[in-house]
């Protein structure tokens, strides 16, 4: 019995060593991807008009999508505007690129289209994400009230033929 507690001990000492040298290479791995991440924050100015109005407008258009859950039909048209917004973001980002000097301090419109994927197309995909979330929501209630009122249906006609 005090070998396989031993061997029990030997093995939970292994598998929390392990654990932490796994923990300790994802902390120094996603170490650099964070610092990225706040630099890129760090070098916007979020106090220029133009940026401030991207972030209102996306915030409107999250409490539209939500305010308008029970209308499926105006949450489809919020999706297509959505999507046709991600479809768009590489000619706005040219565009924007192009005429940067006319509403900007500084040019954020790179060729690779950071910015324009991170403020203008992951927020319209997230407000799509839920649109597409609570229609799945609205179909699965559908489907159980259709479900019911066929069981309804059927009882009512095996009650009709008993009497």
């Amino acid at each position: 019995m005090e070998d396989l507690k031993a061997a029990l001990n030997e093995h939970v000492d292994l598998v929390s060593e392990l654990l932490e040298k796994f923990s300790a290479e994802l902390r120094s791995g996603f170490g650099p991807a964070v610092d990225n991440f706040v630099g890129f924050f760090h070098a916007i100015d979020w106090k220029e008009p133009w940026l401030i109005c991207l972030l209102t407008f996306h915030f409107f258009l999250l409490v539209t999508t939500m305010l308008s859950r029970k209308n499926v039909n105006f949450q489809l048209c919020l999706s297509l505007l959505s999507f046709s917004g991600v479809y768009f973001a590489e000619r706005i980002n040219s565009f924007l690129g192009e005429n940067w000097k006319s509403f900007s301090s500084q040019n954020y419109f790179d060729p690779h289209g950071l910015f324009i994927s991170v403020l203008w197309s992951g927020p319209l995909l997230i407000i799509t994400i839920l649109i597409v979330v609570n229609t799945l929501f609205t179909l699965c209630h559908l489907m159980v009230k259709w479900k019911k009122a066929e069981l309804r249906h059927r009882a009512r006609l095996v009650r009709d033929k008993q009497e």
